[in-house]
């Protein structure tokens, strides 16, 4: 028989590096905190507090009265939930289709989905920006949400086909034996059956879509403005005012950090089932 290791043993080779990944991992959105909190003259004095007595809202307040930060949140929610919305109508779709029916090409487009998420995003920008220059949606939501939609589209459907793949297909039968249309069918059963997946990829477009940081530099501009934009012009040219920063940071990426707290057993139960192969 093995012996169960010993306490300090199981110490050094389990719990300091498992401390040591969490620090890491939850370092530095602490120091955006902590820098959040601290007032501008402390902060230039001498630098972050840790005390809580020392911590003050100032940078919260100069962040709403001074900036249009609130007004860039609200573009952030319209274009991450047109990206969801867009998203999953295309991709439950799709994947019912490349589920249920067998075609000519469809594993060369499936292929292709699968190669669109290896280039890198870079890439794709100059086309997306020429299309839409000559379409006149540059500097509108649309623009942001058609461009956003082509990252998260393939991966959507490469992981709601595999749920829907685990669900029987006699299922689909049956309803139609009972007069459902095709329709109907993937309304009325397929649909209520898939909504974990369909939720936990949802929030995956969403959350994407919210952080995403390129197209909204390039497609937007002073009409739509998103959040991770509008972080990036509060850094000036000669001076970063830190405080200020960090209270765009933090307020910034609540929103997203909240959705997943929320849902987070659904999303990684979805993500778990749609990569099972049925």
């Amino acid at each position: 028989m093995i012996g169960k290791p010993t306490l300090s043993r199981r110490i050094l080779t389990t719990d300091l590096p498992a401390l040591g990944i969490v620090l890491l991992a939850i370092g530095p959105f602490a120091w955006m905190v902590l820098t959040s909190v601290t007032p501008q003259e402390r902060l230039a004095a001498l630098g972050v507090s840790i005390v809580p007595s020392d911590w003050s809202l100032e940078n919260y307040v100069r962040l709403v009265s001074r900036t249009s930060f609130l007004g860039n949140m609200g573009h952030s929610l319209i274009v991450a939930t047109g990206t969801m919305v867009l998203g999953l109508v295309v991709s439950v779709t799709a994947a019912y289709a490349f589920s249920r029916f067998r075609f000519p090409g469809r594993r060369l487009l499936m292929l292709q989905f699968l190669l669109v998420n290896m280039f890198p995003v870079v890439l794709l920008i100059l086309p997306l920006f020429v299309l839409m220059r000559r379409i006149g949606l540059l500097d509108t939501h649309a623009a942001l949400i058609i461009a956003n939609a082509t990252v998260a589209i393939p991966f959507s459907v490469w992981m709601l086909t595999s749920y829907i793949n685990a669900i029987p297909k006699s299922l689909d039968e049956a309803a139609m034996t009972d007069g459902c249309t095709r329709l109907q069918a993937l309304r009325r059963v397929i649909l209520p059956l898939a909504m974990p997946g369909i939720v936990s990829t949802g929030i995956y477009i969403f959350i994407t879509a919210w952080n995403e940081y390129l197209y909204a530099l390039t497609l937007g501009g002073r009409n739509v403005r998103t959040v991770t934009v509008a972080v990036q012009t509060l850094i000036g040219e000669y001076q970063i005012e830190w405080g200020l920063l960090s209270a765009g940071g933090v307020v910034g990426a609540l929103p997203a950090t909240i959705l997943f707290l929320i849902a987070q057993r659904r999303l990684i139960g979805g993500l778990t089932q749609g990569a099972v192969k049925g």
